[in-house]
């Protein structure tokens, strides 16, 4: 398997986690207060990019990889001020499942960056002026 699909794998596999992953936890595992399951529409975000990033369209990836960073924080939070243990656990799962898609997106599509960077470069140097 080369990098790319392996790094695109990654993503996928990772956000279908995440989401699976914050709907147990808020419905199941441990939801904040018994029989509340609203919490769980928190993995609805989610499911807008899940699409485009099987797909592999890049736009998706890269929004995508910013917006994630928002689970990052409610992950870290939670990590720390949670006051069930389980809760807590749960928490550092979603912030490993985050860095785990944010790399793997960020992976994915660094040889497209740094290709439009060369077709960029290439362009300016094509239309630079020379002076006299």
């Amino acid at each position: 398997m080369n990098t790319a699909k392996l790094f695109h794998t990654g993503a996928i596999a990772s956000l279908i986690w995440l989401i699976g992953w914050l709907v147990a936890w808020e419905v199941v595992v441990a939801p904040l207060q018994p029989g509340s399951w609203l919490l769980a529409l928190k993995a609805l975000p989610l499911l807008l990019p899940l699409r485009g990033v099987i797909k592999r369209d890049l736009y998706t990836l890269q929004w995508s990889s910013m917006m994630i960073l928002l689970y990052f924080a409610e992950g870290a939070v939670r990590a720390w001020a949670d006051q069930l243990e389980v809760s807590r656990m749960m928490a550092l799962g979603e912030v490993v499942l985050v860095l785990v898609y944010f790399a793997c997106a960020l992976l994915y599509l660094r040889p497209f960056k740094k290709e439009a960077r060369r077709l960029a470069k290439e362009l300016l140097d094509k239309v630079k002026v020379p002076h006299d």
